[in-house]
């Protein structure tokens, strides 16, 4: 079993969530967090906010690249791994992602 610690975290726009975070161990260890205030019913203007992390804690070979528009505004990213044991640790990276947003989220769907 692992060790999920419950922080508290202000994003960029002031908006504070709950947030959960793990180790992913195996020969290369990521830190993952996640949080979101769940659904409140609009667009980014009203609604609800969602914050995720993946980080390296120790010997993971990875690479990001943010994309950005001609504006300089991220419109999406991209991430490279090498190694079996990183593309085990990111999908259980992704799993613990995806577990707590969808209890955060407070609202079912199949």
């Amino acid at each position: 079993m692992y060790e999920i610690k419950e922080n508290r975290r202000r994003l960029k726009d002031g908006t504070e969530i709950s947030t959960y975070t793990r180790d992913v161990v195996s020969c290369n260890i990521l830190e993952v967090e996640a949080g979101t205030t769940g659904y409140r019913g609009g667009d980014t203007g009203h609604g609800g906010r969602t914050y995720f992390r993946i980080k390296d804690a120790a010997c993971t070979d990875m690479d990001v690249h943010v994309m950005r528009d001609r504006f300089g505004d991220a419109e999406g990213f991209e991430v490279m791994l090498g190694g079996d044991c990183e593309l085990e640790t990111m999908i259980r990276a992704l799993k613990f992602i995806t577990k707590v947003l969808e209890e955060e989220a407070q609202e079912v769907y199949d």
